[in-house]
């Protein structure tokens, strides 16, 4: 059994992203719960204490949201028909990515699927800041998927790195089972500097090279280069349909997250992206 996440605001981007998530696991068992975190623009004295519907008084804004939620419920049942998903409802007064991360922990929560950008995103950002704020504060895997990206069977996945730090499980459990789970290929690319590889990154690569040993992979050693540029043109040439990276304040990856320059103009979100937590929860 597998229980996703899927934060929706109702915008067809977050519909495209639930969508995507469902069909991504279509041949597993799964509890996927539909959740909108809603903060209302004009606050009522009763929000100071929290949603009004704790203290025994109507909330509008919670009734809104949850009429939503089950209009999505019943035309993704209509839409897919699969005996072996299910669908629970959750709206709650509160920011999004609290929210996710209540929910997250209350309900043993396994991935978050999430569309980068809502309903007002513009399209040049990379990844909108609600979906910045959830995968700083979430400890579960989080796949973001593009403004209208087409579902692909899952055949290739890039997994970019630096060797700055130890891949070993359970960081890399979640990306081995779901490559193992569609039958795909990783391709490990790794931007090498004119100066070789240092003493720790031989010593991470051989612990990557040994996690890596039961899945279907490659090794990628590309000469030096600029990294965002290389994984742009690494994900086109190679026909990939998942990018997935390893979240950690050492990595490259903390640069897109916080040089705008990069969130602006640099990588292109073509493919959905995976973001997997350093030092998961085993």
């Amino acid at each position: 059994m597998i229980n996703i996440l899927l934060p929706t605001d109702f915008s067809e981007n977050a519909f495209n992203a639930i969508c995507h998530g469902i069909r991504l696991f279509e041949d597993s068992t799964c509890v996927f719960y539909l959740m909108h975190a809603y903060t209302p623009a004009i606050y009522r004295v009763d929000y100071m204490i929290g949603s009004p519907g704790k203290v025994g008084l109507p909330d509008d804004h919670q009734q809104i949201a949850q009429t939503h939620l089950e209009e999505t419920r019943k035309k993704l049942e209509t839409r897919f028909k699969n005996p072996r998903h299910t669908f629970v409802t959750h709206a709650a007064f509160n920011n999004l990515a609290d929210e996710v991360q209540n929910t997250v922990e209350n309900e043993n929560i396994d991935i978050v699927v999430m569309g980068t950008q809502g309903a007002t995103g513009a399209k040049e950002i990379f990844l909108g800041s609600n979906t910045v704020h959830v995968l700083r504060k979430t400890k579960v895997p989080v796949l973001t998927i593009p403004v209208n990206a087409e579902y692909k069977p899952l055949n290739h996945i890039l997994f970019p790195t630096d060797l700055e730090i130890e891949y070993s499980a359970p960081n890399l459990d979640y990306l081995l089972d779901l490559a193992k789970l569609h039958k795909a290929k990783i391709h490990i690319m790794h931007v090498t500097s004119p100066y070789g590889l240092s003493k720790d990154q031989k010593k991470n690569k051989v612990l990557l090279e040994k996690t890596m040993a039961t899945s279907n992979h490659e090794f990628h050693d590309l000469p030096d280069q600029e990294v965002i540029g290389a994984i742009n043109s690494f994900q086109t040439e190679h026909d990939i349909q998942l990018l997935a990276m390893v979240q950690n304040k050492h990595t490259f990856l903390e640069r897109l997250f916080v040089e705008p320059v990069i969130r602006k103009i640099g990588l292109h979100t073509l493919v959905p992206f995976l973001v997997l937590p350093y030092n998961a929860k085993a």
